[in-house]
């Protein structure tokens, strides 16, 4: 290594250098189609410079704009319901129903999830319920084109544009593929993990239920979930609930619903 005062004249000699060159230019949002294709191309070049490899890029050169996606991006009308509402439209007293029959047909998968993470199954149910009804309703939109159009989209391109990296890296890992099948927003498996999620907290393949709920269960105690404290408004665990959806009438209707299938009985939601 060469050292002394040629070193210290060359980083000068770099730097004004630096200074002097007009910023590099970062693959550019767009509100329409037009622009996809081009972004693409410019977001790939980014792509492979920070070491994603040539399986993702492949499969980001044949994303679609998603259309669909960004209808429903600018459509997320039910979180502005009440909560009486929400409810109503989210099917939460059949959710509460059959989440209740899930408690006792697979007590030993809810009790070897709240012995390792602390969550009991009220919570994990009535997220499973809510995000899929159960595994039956997890999404048929390519998951990289949808996240790929919301990375582009100027409405919130910074998130979705970590969750683009993070959807390459795992395909570059064969976790998923470019052909893998999702939610609007590119949510994927039995509870709707996004890309950044799976990477820090998923277990195994998220199609599978129970992988699915221990993730789950991962995902809340890593953003604070403290085994027997309570989970509804104003406790302690419901901050977790929070970190999981950022919708207050989504974080309200969990807990409610959580505590119902807890609770057993017949009970009404409120």
């Amino acid at each position: 290594m060469i050292k002394g005062r040629i070193v210290a004249t060359a980083v000068i000699g770099a730097a004004a250098l630096l200074l002097s060159l007009p910023a590099a230019n970062a693959a550019q949002c767009g509100s329409s189609p037009a622009g996809f294709e081009g972004w693409k191309r410019e977001f790939s070049a980014e792509a492979q410079g920070k070491g994603i490899g040539p399986t993702a890029i492949s499969a980001l050169m044949q994303t679609n704009y998603a259309s669909a996606t960004i209808a429903a991006d600018r459509g997320q009308r039910s979180f502005s319901l009440s909560l009486d509402q929400f409810l109503a439209k989210r099917g939460a007293t059949t959710i509460v129903a059959k989440g209740r029959q899930l408690k006792q047909s697979q007590a030993a998968l809810f009790a070897s999830i709240q012995q390792r993470y602390g969550v009991p199954p009220g919570p994990l149910i009535a997220i499973w319920g809510m995000e899929t009804g159960f595994g039956s309703q997890r999404g048929n939109q390519n998951m990289l084109s949808s996240i790929a159009t919301l990375a582009y989209d100027c409405r919130r391109p910074e998130f979705f544009t970590d969750q683009l990296y993070a959807a390459l890296k795992l395909i570059d890992r064969g976790t998923l593929s470019g052909a893998t099948r999702g939610s609007m927003h590119g949510e994927v498996g039995q509870t709707q993990f996004m890309p950044k999620n799976i990477l820090a907290y998923g277990t195994g393949n998220l199609e599978v239920a129970a992988n699915a709920l221990n993730s789950t269960a991962n995902f809340l105690k890593a953003h604070g979930w403290r085994a027997g404290a309570g989970y509804q408004p104003g406790e302690p665990n419901f901050a977790a609930i929070e970190a999981w959806n950022a919708a207050g009438v989504y974080q309200k209707a969990i807990a409610l619903m959580g505590r119902q299938i807890d609770e057993g009985g017949t009970a009404a939601l409120r």
